[in-house]
């Protein structure tokens, strides 16, 4: 099954067009969307999620028209929005029954077998009783992946799921998500580059509305293969620098910032070839290098 994505725009009331002829056709697998706030990606998840209108264009999911058949979509559709509430004192358990019964599974003891064994997924099982309220964000996280997968959906959207999370939760998340990615469509829209980098195969760069690439990883990181520089400098230098190389992007090391050009061949003296990375692919699409 794929998700097909044709020329899609979206123009708010005040002038901005969060989407701007956006085309892009995603496969079973993890997705890849990066993009810095205010790219267009909340807006396209929420379209995908049946939230919102967009003005033009068409989204289809197999043979289901996401833009008119909504009822259609929400039975195929898990969503992890960027902010999810919860109700106080509920636990994890009844929670996920009420959002079950919601989502028309009417049988309780075949719904009962569904919701242990979605906890068991995301290992919550032992703290299945506790009030997800009092979930620490990871956990909480991984209790919004339980909810989405309730009736075996085809569309997995995760907004921005790893945000604030600690390392070790981050990689228990990374894990079930790649689990999940293996039969379904799972799109995880991120501003964090190594979401993409540990989960995804295919990915789109998105900014100001536009797709500014789409295909896999390796062809993103063969743009910049043999390419990439890297030189610590200065901080007093740092404009100098910008000013006369194609700087992707600096950060800091050891308290000097370190330098990352994109140059066909070695800018000057001083500077090293650097192993390449998504993260310069990313900046340099956002920095039009590329």
């Amino acid at each position: 099954m794929r998700l097909e994505i044709n020329n899609v725009t979206k123009e708010y009331g005040n002038g901005v067009r969060a989407l701007d002829d956006v085309t892009c056709s995603i496969g079973t697998g993890m997705f890849g969307l990066l993009g810095p706030n205010g790219a267009g990606k909340s807006t396209l998840m929420r379209t995908l999620a049946t939230l919102q209108e967009v003005d033009s264009g068409s989204i289809t999911l197999g043979d289901v028209n996401i833009l008119k058949d909504k009822d259609r979509v929400r039975q195929l559709l898990g969503y992890l929005p960027q902010e999810f509430g919860v109700y106080p004192r509920t636990s994890a358990t009844d929670l996920l029954h009420h959002l079950a019964i919601l989502k028309g599974h009417a049988n309780a003891k075949q719904r009962a077998e569904m919701v242990d064994y979605l906890l068991n997924k995301v290992n919550l099982f032992d703290q299945r009783k506790k009030a997800v309220s009092s979930y620490s964000g990871g956990m909480r996280q991984r209790f919004g992946i339980a909810q989405c997968l309730i009736g075996s959906p085809k569309l997995v959207i995760v907004d921005e799921p790893t945000a604030g999370l600690d390392p070790g939760e981050r990689n228990r998340f990374y894990n079930i998500l790649s689990e999940i990615g293996e039969q379904v469509v799972v799109i995880l829209s991120t501003h964090i580059v190594q979401d993409v980098r540990e989960l995804c195969t295919h990915m789109a760069v998105m900014d100001k509305g536009r797709v500014l690439y789409s295909g896999t990883t390796d062809d993103a990181l063969n743009m910049v293969r043999g390419k990439i520089y890297e030189r610590r400098v200065e901080r007093a230098d740092l404009a100098m620098f910008e000013e006369h190389y194609r700087v992707i992007s600096h950060k800091l090391v050891g308290g000097k910032p370190l330098l990352h050009v994109y140059s066909d061949d070695v800018p000057a003296e001083g500077f090293t070839s650097a192993d390449e990375t998504l993260e310069d692919v990313y900046f340099a699409k956002l920095n039009s290098l590329i």
